[in-house]
């Protein structure tokens, strides 16, 4: 039976150099690891080095893995203060490899898969955390309608909108009855604060991960993974970053939790939130706990998702299982901190 990760390595070279500009064959096609949502490759070719991102194959839940929105955030974002690696070609038609696919430059940067940065001196650990900071603010800082994003998202009442989405997505892909999220299902809706007109470009799924570093500096070098972005709050992206100071150490999604986080130079979630204020001229949020447990629940969402995605067998990392698992985890911890 073939592979429906595989890539079509011949046929994918001839469509490259028919459509690509510069592009020359032959290639070969390596799978990163990580990635759950979109299946992501190196493309190594004469030309050069290339990534590929696709949508997975099989039955996937309706507006998810939408690569060609992420494909147009990069176009509208290259060249900007936000780093992110030049898109160059989006392909529609799902007879060439199977799915929706779009492919960029290659970025030469450093993943950090675990946000205690392992290895790293205490000031080289807070510059890399003040770097991501200072992107995310510099990310919310851009106007949509200038970057041709104006209709890229429904602006206003944000947290109501994507409490319902993210609601609905979790029930389509429910495999077991989880209390705590069925909780938050119920508390979260009233909680949402009053809309206070603030509309950004978000990210979506900022975690350090999604970020690529210079090998010898603290300097972002790139952004990924835009799949899920859209027009929204931008204390959304900083809640979901800051959530990794809560997690537990997991290798599904590792945390901080537990750490001794000022002996190793990452700063407080209070500091974070005052630099991200600070650089972004913003004032500090009303509702701190509901925006960590909104994200907490939007995360259990995503990770059931993950989950279900594994149990039909077309999610595109072994550890899908694994982080979908952790869907219960993450509602409780969401739980904790709305729970009367």
């Amino acid at each position: 039976m073939t592979d429906p990760m595989q890539l079509p390595a011949d046929a994918l070279s001839a469509y490259f150099e028919a459509h690509v500009a510069g592009f020359l064959g032959p290639l070969t096609a390596t799978k990163f690891k990580g990635g759950q949502s979109n299946p992501t490759y190196l493309i190594e070719a004469a030309s050069g080095k290339y990534v590929l991102r696709r949508k997975p194959p099989g039955k996937l839940l309706p507006s998810a893995h939408a690569v060609d929105r992420e494909f147009r955030v990069l176009q509208a974002l290259h060249g900007g203060p936000v780093p992110v690696a030049r898109p160059l070609h989006l392909c529609t038609d799902d007879a060439v490899i199977g799915s929706m696919f779009y492919l960029m430059d290659f970025v030469d940067g450093r993943v950090h898969w675990d946000p205690s940065l392992p290895g790293m001196e205490p000031a080289q650990r807070t510059a890399h955390y003040e770097a991501i900071i200072a992107t995310l603010a510099a990310l919310h800082s851009l106007d949509p309608a200038t970057l041709g994003l104006a209709d890229y998202g429904k602006p206003g009442n944000y947290f109501q909108r994507q409490v319902h989405r993210w609601t609905e997505q979790y029930r389509a892909s429910e495999t077991q009855p989880i209390p705590a999220m069925d909780a938050l299902i119920d508390l979260l809706p009233a909680r949402c604060p009053e809309d206070d007109g603030r509309v950004a470009l978000v990210h979506g799924d900022f975690r350090i991960d999604n970020l690529m570093f210079a090998a010898d500096a603290p300097r972002v070098l790139a952004v990924v993974d835009w799949e899920l972005s859209t027009l929204g709050h931008p204390l959304a992206d900083l809640g979901y970053f800051c959530m990794a100071l809560r997690l537990p150490r997991n290798p599904a999604l590792p945390g901080l939790a537990g750490l001794d986080r000022e002996a190793l130079g990452i700063p407080s979630e209070a500091a974070l939130l005052a630099r991200y204020c600070e650089l972004s001229g913003q004032p500090a949020p009303a509702d701190w706990p509901f925006v960590l447990a909104f994200s907490f629940f939007r995360l259990a969402a995503i990770a059931q998702g993950v989950a279900k995605r594994a149990q039909q067998g077309n999610a595109s990392s072994e550890q899908a299982a694994q982080a979908g698992q952790m869907t219960a985890l993450l509602a409780t911890q969401g739980l904790s901190l709305v729970k009367p």
